[in-house]
C-alpha cells in the first residue's frame, strides 16, 4: 500500500485519524490544512526513544515549522520544549501557557524589545547570534536588573547536502559566529566575561531537510572541539544544542533516514568525540520541527477546472495553491497526492496540479498520475504540516486556510478559516482620500 494511505473505507474514501476526508470537506469546506495528531505523537515518542541513551537530553520543538496557540499547548502537553524565533512566536507560546523556562529564543536580528521581553518572562535560553546582539543583551540585562542564560550560535563550517536556501552551517552564513579564525572562541571568551549573562553552552544548526547524516558527525567533531578549547581557556560549557534538520518523505522516491538512525548516530558520535577530548558528556538538545510535524500534515483541495492542452500537459486546478503552499516556488519542493474520494481507484492519467493564483509559477505538482479527475474531486496533498501554514499569505486577497486536527475519529478546529472581512480588518482610508 502507498506509504501515505493507511485507511480506505468501503466507499473508497481516504481516512486520516479515523475521519473520512470527504465528510471533513463537507463539514469544513475546502481547502483546509489537516493535522494527524497520532502521527505527531508517534514522531515525538520516536525522538524520545532515539535519544534515551543520553543521560541528559532535551527535545525542543522548532516552532517556526508550525506554531499556533493550540499547537504550542499540544507540544507542552507532550513534554517538549519550544524554539521560537520572534517576539510574535514568543507571544503565541505564552498565550498558550507554555512554560517560559522551556523556551529557547533564536534569531539573527532580535530587536531590543524582543530581547527585553525574553529577559522579562524568563525564557530558558537566549541563543545569541552575533556580537551586536551579545553587547545589546548584556546592556539591556544590566539596565533592567535582569539576568539571562545564553547559548552562542556557532557556524561549524559544515555544508549539509540540501537546498542552498536551507543550508545554514557553511562558513558563509548569515547565522552565528564562525568557527574560522578563532571568531567563535573569541565570542565564547567575551560572552563568559559579560555581567548579567551566564553562558551555558553552544548551539549549531547546519540546515534543513537533510537526508545524509554524515554531516552531523563532522558537526559534532567541530562543536566538541570548541567545547574543549573553551575548557582549556578556563570556561566550562555544559550544554550543546545540535539543532534540527532531519528530512522527511515528500514523494515516494525520497528515502530519509529514520529518527532512530539519527539518534543512534548522534549519540555514538558525541560519545566518541567527548572521549577523544576527555570531556564529560554535555547536556544535549535537539530541535526537530519538520520531522515532528511535517508528515503529520495534509492539505485537502477541491478540483475545479481541468484543461488539456493538445500536445502539452493536462492541467487540473485546485481551489488553493501558492498562497497556502509557497514551497514549490521557493525551493522547487515536490509533493505526492491522492484523490481522496477515489483512493481505491487506479492511477491512469497524468496531470499537472496548479493553483488558482494569478501566477504562471503557481504549480503544486508537475506531472502526477492520478485516477481520471472530474470537477469536484478532492485532492489530498501529503507532508504539508511544516512551513505551509507558517508561510501562507493573502496573495490575490485570498483568505488563509483553516487548520483542522483529527484524532481517533474526532475532528477539531485549531485555526478558523479567514473570511473576506478579516482581509480588511486592519485597513484604513486616510481622511484626505475621502474628499
Amino acid at each position: 500500500m502507498n506509504h501515505w494511505i493507511k485507511d480506505i473505507n468501503q466507499a473508497g474514501h481516504l481516512k486520516i485519524g479515523g475521519c473520512d476526508l470527504v465528510e471533513l470537506a463537507l463539514r469544513y469546506e475546502t481547502p483546509f490544512y489537516l493535522l494527524d495528531e497520532e502521527a505527531v505523537i508517534r514522531n515525538v515518542n520516536e525522538y524520545k526513544q532515539a535519544f534515551s541513551k543520553l543521560p541528559n537530553c532535551e527535545i525542543i520543538y522548532a516552532g517556526k515549522a508550525l506554531l499556533t496557540v493550540g499547537i504550542a499547548k499540544f507540544m507542552a502537553n507532550l513534554g517538549l520544549s519550544l524554539d521560537v524565533v520572534s517576539g510574535g512566536e514568543l507571544y503565541i507560546a505564552l498565550q498558550a501557557g507554555f512554560p517560559p523556562e522551556r523556551i529557547y529564543f533564536h534569531g539573527n536580528n532580535k530587536s531590543p524589545a524582543e530581547l527585553e521581553a525574553a529577559l522579562e518572562v524568563g525564557v530558558g535560553r537566549i541563543v545569541v547570534d552575533n556580537l551586536y546582539e551579545l553587547n545589546l543583551l548584556s546592556d539591556i540585562a544590566r539596565k533592567t536588573g535582569r539576568h539571562g542564560n545564553i547559548l552562542l550560535r556557532i557556524i561549524p563550517g559544515v555544508e549539509a547536502h540540501t537546498h542552498t536556501y536551507i543550508q545554514t552551517g557553511q562558513l558563509d552564513s548569515k547565522f552565528g559566529f564562525s568557527i574560522a579564525h578563532n571568531q567563535a572562541l573569541d565570542a565564547v571568551k567575551k560572552a563568559a566575561s559579560l555581567p548579567n549573562l551566564s553562558l551555558k553552552g553552544l548551539h549549531c544548526h547546519i540546515g534543513s531537510q537533510i537526508f545524509e547524516l554524515g554531516s552531523y558527525v563532522k558537526t559534532i567533531e567541530v562543536m566538541v572541539g570548541l567545547l574543549a578549547e573553551a575548557r582549556q581557556a578556563g570556561i566550562e560549557l555544559t550544554e550543546l544544542d545540535l539543532g534540527g534538520g532531519l528530512g522527511i518523505r515528500y514523494v515516494p522516491e525520497d528515502q530519509p533516514a529514520s529518527i532512530a538512525e539519527l539518534g543512534e548516530l548522534l549519540t555514538t558520535a558525541l560519545t566518541d568525540a567527548c572521549r577523544q577530548h576527555q570531556l564529560p558528556l554535555p547536556k544535549v538538545m535537539v530541535e526537530p520541527g519538520r520531522s515532528i510535524i511535517g508528515d503529520a500534515g495534509i492539505t485537502v483541495y477541491r478540483i475545479g477546472a481541468i484543461k488539456e492542452n493538445i500536445g502539452g500537459k493536462t492541467y487540473a486546478a485546485v481551489d488553493g495553491g501558492m498562497g497556502d503552499n509557497p514551497r514549490v516556488a521557493l525551493y522547487q519542493a515536490q509533493y505526492h497526492a491522492v484523490v481522496a474520494n477515489k483512493a481505491d481507484q487506479p492511477r491512469e492519467r497524468t496531470y499537472t496540479i496548479v493553483g488558482k493564483y494569478c501566477e504562471s509559477g503557481d504549480v503544486l505538482i508537475d506531472k502526477i498520475k492520478l485516477p481520471r479527475l472530474e470537477p469536484g474531486d478532492l485532492l489530498a496533498v501529503f507532508s504539508t504540516g511544516a512551513y505551509h501554514y507558517s508561510m501562507a499569505s493573502n496573495y490575490n486577497a485570498i483568505p488563509r486556510l483553516p487548520l483542522i486536527t483529527v484524532y481517533n475519529g474526532s475532528s477539531d478546529i485549531v485555526v478558523e478559516r479567514e473570511r473576506y472581512e478579516d482581509l480588511i480588518r486592519l485597513h484604513r482610508i486616510p481622511a484626505r482620500w475621502l474628499d
